[in-house]
This record gives structure tokens, C-alpha cells and sequence, in this order.
């Protein structure tokens, strides 16, 4: 490791003196003009990742859902995962480190996870649509090379995307060729194979509408839709002609304002879905007869899908262990619906698509989905094993329901959750149960519920237990929570701290809009009051 070479290059991308940045469920991301010193400094770090690991580091520069003029960059380990908790340390030291102390940085890094620097490093680089992505990426490729890695650069690709190359590459093409057309070949195969088993009867020509966030999803949907025009129509919207990324429109925009992106008319029932950014979400939605939006999230999204897997395995007659994993942002009636009707275990992690994820490979086959619509469906490599056996063995119809999970398998990118992979997924399930989107939204109503943020002087002084469900500091506040949720009928409420800033964040549901906005609001009068709230008392929203 010449580390001189490291100084007089790091010097070309010098940190602003005194920023610290955190590398979050998401990596980092902020401002692009204070992103520079970052991407070269992942760039270093990506080639010792691979040179401990002896395998294929993917780099995306992307910031997701957040506005045009952000951006950010993660890394992606060798199974497509996120990067490792621990090197996530790492990745802030090194970002965090004054110019001087780069050096040392590195060093402690070497020695502390015993890196092999003979190893040869091998990084794939990709990036989003933002202004700023392809210099950002440059600065990265800076990083690799000063440290004698060898990289790709794909250049545009969906997050989803990359992490599907990195774990290609590190399969020895097991899991797929390592190119776009391998994506779109596989994905858009196992949709026609589940697809050709929908009856004549059904719906033969299917069509959605998709809002791309003037993001990356845009692009590379039209590169696969030939692939499987026949078996549906997608109609895109926001396609990035014109339009600033994110804004108005996407995923996160929906999903939070409750109603259609900018761009997109809607007719009465006409099944509609928005992707963030980076294609890495997934969110339905229509309007009913009388012009009311209907919003379908992530918890309707994961019950259609573990509700359709579970069917497929008592066809087989395969009692594989199948579980799905919420936050506890998720709607008490998705859980009691799951729990309840369909009978399928749910277990709630702390927020962070990286804990969902990694409760979900406890099991033969995990489902996870954010409430935001960020979600998968992971499958051990046994179970894909025994299945695809299955599927060429087994005759009538066990052996039809064992290829459907076949294809469902190949269908999901198994990374931290893919719009476009999702999409398919879904269309797929609703032509074959010959679902319209009302029939799905129907499967259960959702609780009325409201979200507040409250500024205090410091988020520290919130801690949470039980995924986040329970406050444990400061002393009296869970106590005090738990006596307004008394008041009122079928009622929750949660508070956390914000990851990135000092605010908490409130969450309340009930069996009316009222009772939730009430609850809501009484519960951030007591984090205002317990929690050294600042600037403006919460007000009322009822």
C-alpha cells in the first residue's frame, strides 16, 4: 500500500475541514458539493473490502429518494447485501478522518481485519441519473486505482441493479450473468414462465402505470419492456425528460403526501405504482369511483406476496419455515391480518432495511417489506435447490405450483429490495389470483394513523428497547405513552430518534383518523415536555 501515492491523491480531493458525515442504513449522503472527499475515500476503502474478502465490492453513487442536488454513495458486499456493520465503522472514520490522518486511517483498517494486501481488489462502480453522479463517480474510480484495485464502471444502472451484478460476479454466474441483458433475460423469463400459467379467461392483456421519479427506473424499464410486452403494458410517467429528479413525484412522495405524483392521470381504478430514485422502492395506488385515493404500501405489498408463497408451499405440501419481518412502522391490521387469518409468523426489527434483511435469512423463506415500500423475499439457496428440483420431478398439479415458486424465485433480485423485480412480482400474483388492484387494497383496511417529528436539543436522549417500540429513556416518558394509548380503541403509539438529526419521531394509530391525530399529538406534547423539546410547541393537526 503506497501510501505516500494515497496522500498526494487524497490532496486532489480534500475534505472540508471539521465535516463529519455517518455512513447509515443508506450510506452517506448529503449535498453533492460535499461529497468529493467521500467517494474517493470509498473508493479506498471498497478495494481493502475486497481484498479481505477475496471478492467482487460494488460502489453506487446514488441518494435514492432524496432531491437532485443531494447524492451519496454505498457499498455493496459480496452477496449483494449491504455493507457489514463493522466495516460501516470504518467507512465513517475513514470519511470523517482530517487530510493528515488519512494514513493512519487506513492502516488501523488493515491491521484490525488482518487485509491481505497481496490480494488482487476487483470494484464494479454504477451510478443514478443526478447531475452530479458521473463526477462523483469519478472521484471513486480515483480511489480504487491509487490503491492498485482493478474496477468496471457499469455507469447507469438501478441500485438493485448493482447489487445484482456484485453477487453474480461472486457466484461464479450461479445466480445470473453479470450484464443488463442477463438482468432483464432473467427477471423478464421467470415473469413470462408465471405469467403463460395465467387461465384464457383472465385478463390477457394487462397494463400498468409507472412513475419513474425521473429517476434511473425510467431508463432501464425501457431497456427490458420488450422483453415482456406481451404478457403486460407498462406506461411510463415522469420518465426524466422533463422534470427534476424526486420532485413531486416518486415513491417517498406518495407514500408521504397520500396522494398521486405530479404528471400521471389517473382514471378509476387503473392499477398506478411509483418507484424512488434509484428503483430500490415500490409503492400502488388508485382512485375509486368517486375520485378518493387509495394508497397500497409496503405491508399490503408483503401480504399479497407471503399470502401467495404460502398457498404455492400447501399445494407442493412443503412445510418450509416462512416468516415476515415488519418495522414497527408497519399497520397493526397487516400484522393482525397476517398473524390471524393467513397464519404466518411476523417478527418486528428496528428500523433500516439492513435489519429487516437480516432477520429475514433466518428463514427458508423471508419476506420483508418497509412501510415506504422498500422489500424483498429472500430464499435459502437450500429451499431454491429443493424447489427447482421439485419443479422438473413433480407432475400434475403439485408440480405446477412447484414451478410458479420456481419462477417467483428467479423473479426476486434477492438484494435489499428491487422496484422494477417487485413490479413484476406482483402484476404476476394479481393475474394469476385475477385480482383488480380494489381486490387487493380490500383484504384488510388499514388502521387510521398519523406521523409527527418533534425538534429536541438532542435525539440522544431518547433510547428505545422491543424494535423501537418501547422508550426506555427519558424515565416516566413510556409510562406516560402508555396511559394515552388507554384512552382510545384499537390504539398504538411509538416514539424513536431520528438517525441523522435531532428530532424524535412520533407514530400513532387508532380505530378513527381523530382518535390517531389525537393520540399523535398528545404523545409529542409529552416528548416535548420529557424530552427537552425546542422551538414550537407540537400543535394540533385535528
Amino acid at each position: 500500500m503506497d501510501l505516500e501515492a494515497v496522500c498526494k491523491r487524497s490532496a486532489l480531493h480534500a475534505k472540508p475541514r471539521g465535516l463529519i458525515l455517518q455512513y447509515g442504513t443508506a450510506g452517506f449522503r448529503t449535498n453533492a458539493q460535499h461529497l468529493d472527499h467521500i467517494m474517493f475515500r470509498m473508493g479506498l476503502l471498497a478495494v481493502l473490502r475486497s481484498k479481505q474478502t477475496r471478492s467482487t465490492i460494488g460502489v453506487m453513487v446514488t441518494a435514492s429518494h432524496n432531491p437532485e442536488e443531494d447524492n451519496g454513495v454505498k457499498l455493496v458486499d459480496p452477496l449483494g447485501e449491504m455493507l457489514a456493520p463493522s466495516w460501516e465503522e470504518h467507512a465513517t472514520c475513514l470519511a470523517s478522518a482530517e487530510e493528515q490522518d488519512v494514513p493512519q486511517v487506513l492502516a488501523a483498517i488493515v491491521e484490525k481485519e488482518a487485509v491481505d494486501l497481496t490480494q488482487t481488489a476487483f470494484i464494479v462502480i454504477a451510478r443514478d441519473t443526478r447531475p452530479s453522479s458521473e463526477k462523483l463517480s469519478q472521484s471513486v474510480i480515483d480511489g480504487v486505482t491509487v490503491l492498485g484495485g482493478q474496477f468496471h464502471d457499469y455507469g447507469l444502472l438501478t441500485t438493485p441493479q448493482l447489487h445484482y451484478m456484485v453477487y453474480c460476479r461472486n457466484s461464479g454466474g450461479r445466480y445470473g450473468q453479470a450484464t443488463v441483458e442477463g438482468y432483464c433475460q432473467k427477471l423478464s423469463k421467470a415473469f413470462v414462465d408465471l405469467t403463460n400459467q395465467v387461465s384464457c379467461s383472465g385478463d390477457v392483456k394487462r397494463s400498468v402505470k409507472v412513475d419513474c421519479a425521473n429517476g434511473i427506473g425510467a431508463l432501464k424499464l425501457r431497456e427490458m419492456e420488450h422483453y415482456f410486452s406481451r404478457g403486460l403494458s407498462v406506461l411510463l410517467f415522469n420518465d426524466g425528460t422533463e422534470g427534476r429528479l424526486n420532485h413531486l413525484c416518486g415513491a417517498d412522495f406518495v407514500k408521504s403526501q397520500q396522494k398521486p405524483p405530479q404528471g400521471m392521470e389517473m382514471k378509476s381504478g387503473e392499477r398506478c405504482c411509483s418507484f424512488d430514485g434509484d428503483a430500490d422502492r415500490i409503492v400502488y395506488y388508485y382512485c375509486d369511483a368517486d375520485g378518493h385515493f387509495h394508497l397500497i404500501d409496503g405491508d399490503k405489498i408483503a401480504t399479497l406476496i407471503s399470502s401467495f408463497l404460502k398457498e404455492l408451499l400447501l399445494e407442493i405440501g412443503e412445510s418450509l419455515n416462512l416468516g415476515v419481518v415488519q418495522t414497527a412502522y408497519a399497520n397493526g391490521s397487516s400484522t393482525r391480518y397476517l398473524e390471524e387469518v393467513m397464519k404466518v409468523p411476523v417478527y418486528c426489527t428496528k428500523t433500516g432495511v439492513k435489519h429487516l434483511h437480516h432477520k429475514a435469512q433466518e428463514f427458508d423463506i423471508g419476506v420483508y417489506f418497509e412501510a415506504n415500500g422498500h422489500g424483498t423475499a429472500l430464499f435459502s439457496e437450500a429451499v431454491e435447490v429443493k424447489i427447482k428440483r421439485l419443479a422438473q420431478e413433480l407432475d400434475d398439479g403439485k408440480g405446477k405450483a412447484a414451478r410458479m415458486l420456481a419462477s417467483i424465485i428467479d423473479l426476486f433480485n434477492q438484494a435489499a429490495g428491487d422496484a422494477i423485480s417487485d413490479m413484476l412480482v406482483i402484476e404476476a400474483i394479481l393475474a394469476l389470483k385475477g385480482l383488480t388492484v380494489q381486490q387487493w387494497d380490500a383484504i384488510y383496511v388499514d388502521l387510521p394513523n398519523r406521523q409527527l417529528k418533534v425538534k429536541v436539543a438532542d435525539r440522544r436522549v431518547i433510547s428505545t428497547t422491543d424494535a423501537e417500540r418501547q422508550a426506555v429513556t427519558p424515565p416516566g416518558l413510556q409510562e406516560a405513552i402508555n396511559d394515552l394509548v388507554k384512552k382510545y380503541t384499537l390504539a398504538r403509539a411509538f416514539v424513536r430518534p431520528s438517525g441523522t438529526e435531532d428530532i424524535v419521531r412520533v407514530y400513532a394509530e387508532a380505530n378513527s383518523q381523530e382518535s390517531a391525530d389525537r393520540l399523535a399529538y398528545e404523545v409529542s406534547l409529552l416528548v416535548f415536555q420529557l424530552a427537552g423539546g425546542i422551538g414550537e410547541r407540537p400543535q394540533p393537526t385535528f
